[in-house]
């Protein structure tokens, strides 16, 4: 699967592992103890979530592209 959706990835020091959100996705957040765990749970998450909302009707986000928030 290719996403297309933003991800905001940082070293959490409390939880030792990286975090992944996904802004576009409400909810949507994956961790990894390496950079590259952390995006591949990503891809599998941000998969879950679109089935998730499409099971239940929900509105799926379209890729926005980079976002902005300064």
């Amino acid at each position: 699967m290719e996403s297309r959706y933003e991800l905001i990835i940082y070293w959490s020091h409390d939880d030792q592992r990286f975090i992944v959100e996904i802004p576009e996705l409400p909810g949507c957040m994956a961790d990894g103890a390496s950079y590259q765990e952390a995006v591949k749970n990503t891809e599998t998450i941000i998969a879950e979530w679109l089935d998730t909302a499409q099971a239940l009707g929900r509105p799926i986000p379209e890729p926005a592209g980079r976002l902005m928030y300064a």
